[in-house]
């Protein structure tokens, strides 16, 4: 009866391993392919990579769409590191009434959809964009600033804060340690995975946004990787083995970054939610 229950978990596994893996298997093949061969099936490698990068690169700036996604994603990731573990650190360190309610208003914020939102915050950089160009309408800080944190991460944070071993807190202040210097010097290098975890979250939620880069960025200079990718797609006869590539080499900065930081992102996970 257990190896019985221990080949079906084996299969199940084996299977939802197969599962998560064939869409990336998938996409690297076809990247090798001929748009033809791409639709036709083909699940072999083939001889076309070199000429796929090359039509890419050819029609259209794909390594400039990376550095906007870039930018974006960086500037996204560090400025909410800083924002949501300062609220997170604040509302778990220091007690009050108010904050209490501040704070439940703030997850109420999280039943908000962000489509909702989309109006508002175009109207609002719009008239921006005749006082402050540089965060106005069709700018990486336009993109950055309305996504810069969340109360889905400020909530992680202070969850995490949790865990923070309050001892240290008291020990700084006795060796007249000021409250940022608790912060800064005591508080960030306790807590460094679940920074890596919220760093993962941050930046691949940044990386992939798609639907208000859309509305906000309206030239091709500024246009990000996901639109890039959505613009090659949407054309009356897509080459799908050019999409492909595209999506590979717009895919390897997260894995790296995920690769890099899985160890940490885990631990700060588990943390987290004890």
């Amino acid at each position: 009866m257990a190896k019985t229950k221990l080949t079906f978990t084996y299969l199940f596994l084996i299977v939802a391993a197969f599962v998560s893996i064939f869409p990336f298997f998938w996409m690297i093949v076809s990247s090798t392919n001929l748009s033809v061969e791409v639709t036709g099936g083909k699940l072999l490698p083939g001889a076309h990579l070199i000429d796929n990068l090359a039509k890419l690169t050819e029609s259209v700036d794909i390594w400039n769409a990376m550095w906007n996604s870039a930018k974006i994603a960086v500037s996204t990731t560090i400025l909410a590191m800083l924002i949501a573990s300062l609220a997170g650190y604040g509302f778990e360190v220091y007690r009050s009434r108010a904050k209490d309610i501040l704070f439940n208003i703030l997850l109420l914020s999280m039943m908000i959809p962000f489509a909702a939102l989309m109006v508002p915050l175009y109207r609002m950089f719009g008239q921006v964009t005749n006082f402050i160009p540089f965060i106005g309408i069709d700018t990486p800080a336009a993109v950055v600033i309305p996504t810069m944190t969340t109360a889905f991460l400020i909530f992680f944070f202070r969850q995490s804060t949790k865990m923070f071993p309050k001892d240290l807190l008291e020990a700084g202040r006795m060796d007249g340690l000021s409250e940022l210097g608790l912060f800064f010097r005591v508080y960030m290098p306790t807590m460094k995975t679940s920074y890596a975890a919220a760093a993962i979250i941050t930046f691949m939620s940044s990386w992939n946004n798609y639907l208000w880069p859309l509305v906000i960025l309206q030239t091709p200079e500024n246009q990000t990787i996901p639109l890039l990718i959505s613009n090659l797609g949407s054309s009356y006869s897509p080459d799908y083995g050019v999409i492909m590539i595209a999506i590979v080499i717009s895919t390897l900065p997260t894995a790296i970054v995920f690769f890099l930081m899985q160890k940490h992102f885990v631990a700060g996970m588990v943390g987290s939610v004890k």
